[in-house]
């Protein structure tokens, strides 16, 4: 089996929905596939187009983690690879997910604090957290800056309130977690967001959220496919 690193196997992804659609066939990691996933354009942000579906299958011949996500405003969807991680006692786990177009989400205990690469990117978002648990943590302050168009850094703050919605299996792509569905809605002076969670304590993982990522970008739509 020839081994793809792991921007290449973003886009093999894409590259195995082409060849499942041609029966009950496993795909096959052959060289022309290879080059093809080498060649980038199929891992790239594209509007998104009717594939037959991710099959738990065809993630399983994939090594590492793996996240999809979907710009709702643009309907374009990409997926991710791990670009870093970091670990510190005093803030939690950053994740570093990146296209094979090197656009980057950044997350903190499952919260997005950073999106490059997409316009109007978001720098950094101050988050009210708790170094050991997923997600946000009481009320509070959010603070988030983003890039404007002339090079300047412009601050959007927000006043916010957690509520536990209880329970919830998601499904994704054939298998199903028990999570706590945790929402985050937060008022400013132009407007209010709402963020949710879908958050595995066991796993430390957040299998599924929807977060605002900005005026420009709006809401994002991500799915953990791989732990």
């Amino acid at each position: 089996m020839i081994r793809l690193n792991r921007p290449a196997m973003a886009g093999l992804l894409l590259s195995l929905l082409a060849a499942c659609s041609g029966g009950d066939e496993r795909p096959s990691l052959n060289l022309e596939i290879y080059e093809t996933v080498r060649a980038g354009a199929a891992a790239r942000l594209q509007p998104k187009v009717e594939r037959p579906p991710v099959t738990r299958a065809a993630l399983d011949q994939l090594e590492g983690s793996f996240m999809e996500v979907v710009v709702e405003r643009r309907d374009q969807l990409a997926y991710l690879y791990v670009g870093g991680v970091t670990q510190d006692p005093r803030i939690g786990t950053t994740v570093s997910w990146r296209s094979e177009d090197d656009a980057s989400l950044t997350l903190r205990n499952e919260v997005l604090i950073s999106a490059r690469g997409m316009g109007g990117d978001l720098i950094s978002s101050d988050v009210q957290q708790v170094p050991t648990k997923i997600g946000p943590v009481g009320g509070g302050e959010r603070r988030m800056f983003f890039l404007a168009y002339d090079n300047k850094s412009v601050e959007i703050n927000f006043a916010c309130e957690v509520t536990d919605m209880g329970s919830a299996t998601v499904t994704i792509i054939e298998h199903a977690h028990r999570t706590r569905h945790v929402r985050e809605f937060c008022q400013g002076p132009d407007g209010e967001i709402q963020n949710d969670y879908w958050i595995d304590s066991a796993s430390g993982l957040a299998w599924q959220s929807r977060q605002w990522a900005g005026p420009d970008v709006g809401y994002l739509r991500f799915r953990r496919l791989t732990k």
